[in-house]
């Protein structure tokens, strides 16, 4: 008897994706070989245009071999446009956690032998790939240092502005929408986000607030707009840069200033309010106690603080994103659940009056993104390269998927500094803001 595999024990590539999903599966799969599996009228086409596609899955299981696969040209979308690979993740989502099933022993012994042992050797890994964290850490490159935090955020965020203005719209903003209705756009939900921010605020002219994290400052204008005298900070020059811009061209400058700034850095004190949208992510868990603090000490007595973060539902479980998101996107980001925050912003002093979920708005808000990027696809492309437009795709789609799935979730939590110790601020009996 001899073990050399056989013409006949061999599989092809589109048996050994069918020894792995149900004939029904909600999509088609066209492999280099010739070989296909699925229905002709699946909603979605993928063709793994080599082994190397095969070897990326094997070597790297689940969503960085997908993603691998995919940002090197391995894997290719058939019947849709080029600029939408969310469509892409979402479909393989729901096959790897709902549909996906494993072999018998005997299916998958074949499957071995058909593969053969340069399925597991990794092919080269796309060059956007940053290294894992035990060898980051290996090379001493400590999670949320103020070197180190300055250096990933210029790596999500100095790509180009321009891209980041067809992405994400006129608007300009990266962090949830708020939608008033069905039928609002993204543009009108940033807008009411932004007016929400503010009314939870109870902003009123003249009064003084800071935004860390202030992104390209939208923010910062819209309070201005409204007589505030707004300053935001930000770590990321070309935001910094960006946002200065726009508020001499909107007449802004007597009210607001965006600075390149560390929020640790920020001299000012006694500001009315403070709001943190989108910031908390980067801060890292060991380091909520740091941050609520020195919100604490940002404020006047009385003064009012809005943090808004993505969250996991659930206390348990590591707080590190998954290995894409990690590698590809927000390297040493940190995700805690929601009530894990919320104690962090009690712990440092702060009264809690409000918090809500924001789930759903997060989900609709990285569709009209990656509606966007299918729209300019051609234009971001030649803004960025192709491999990083695909990544910008496959991450929001991602993203969408686990907003829609509750994977994780966005908190909304009001707060305040208490006048004195055992001495909380007045407030109203009842919410001041309207939805």
């Amino acid at each position: 008897m001899t073990t050399q595999t056989t013409t006949r024990d061999r599989m092809s590539v589109a048996e050994i994706l069918q020894a792995f999903l149900p004939v029904d599966a909600p999509l088609r799969v066209c492999a280099y070989d010739g070989s296909v599996f699925g229905s002709a009228d699946a909603r979605l086409e993928i063709e793994v245009l080599s082994p190397r596609a095969v070897q990326h899955v094997v070597t790297a299981p689940g969503d960085l071999g997908l993603a691998r696969a995919y940002l090197s040209g391995e894997l290719r979308l058939g019947g849709v446009h080029p600029g939408a690979p969310h469509d892409l993740f979402a479909v393989l989502e729901h096959l790897r956690k709902e549909v996906a099933r494993r072999p018998d022993a005997r299916t998958l012994a074949r499957v071995a032998r058909s593969l053969g042992p340069s399925a597991v050797r990794r092919p080269p890994v796309p060059d956007l790939e940053a290294p894992p964290g035990w060898q980051r850490a290996l090379h001493g490159l400590r999670r949320h240092t103020r070197a180190r935090d300055l250096e990933v955020v210029s790596s999500h965020y100095d790509v180009s502005n321009r891209f980041y203005e067809l992405v994400l719209g006129p608007s300009m903003t990266y962090t949830c929408a708020v939608y008033p209705d069905e039928g609002a756009t993204l543009e009108q939900s940033q807008e009411h986000k932004y007016r929400l921010v503010h009314d939870k605020l109870a902003l009123a002219p003249g009064d003084r607030l800071l935004d860390l994290g202030c992104g390209w400052g939208g923010m910062v204008r819209h309070a201005a707009r409204r007589g505030v005298r707004a300053l935001g900070v930000t770590l990321s020059a070309e935001q910094a840069a960006w946002a200065q811009r726009e508020i001499e061209r909107e007449g802004l400058g007597d009210l607001a200033e965006v600075r390149l700034q560390d929020y640790r850095d920020v001299p000012e004190r006694d500001f009315d309010a403070v709001s943190s949208i989108g910031m908390t992510e980067h801060i890292g868990r060991d380091h909520y106690g740091e941050y609520f603090g020195e919100v604490r000490e940002l404020l006047r007595p009385g003064g009012l603080f809005l943090n808004h973060c993505i969250t996991r539902p659930v206390t348990v479980g590591p707080a590190r994103a998954g290995r894409f998101i990690d590698r590809y996107v927000f390297p040493d980001g940190e995700l805690s659940a929601g009530g894990t925050v919320l104690a962090a912003i009690q712990d440092a002093g702060l009264e809690v009056h409000h918090a809500e979920n924001l789930r759903q708005h997060y989900a609709r808000t990285l569709a009209g993104w990656c509606a966007n990027l299918v729209e300019h696809w051609e234009e971001c492309v030649a803004e960025v390269g192709e491999p990083k437009a695909r990544l910008w795709g496959l991450y929001m789609g991602a993203c969408q998927y686990g907003f829609e799935t509750d994977v994780t979730e966005l908190f909304h939590v009001l707060a305040q500094r208490p006048l004195a110790p055992r001495r909380p601020a007045p407030v109203p009996l009842r919410p001041w803001w309207g939805g």
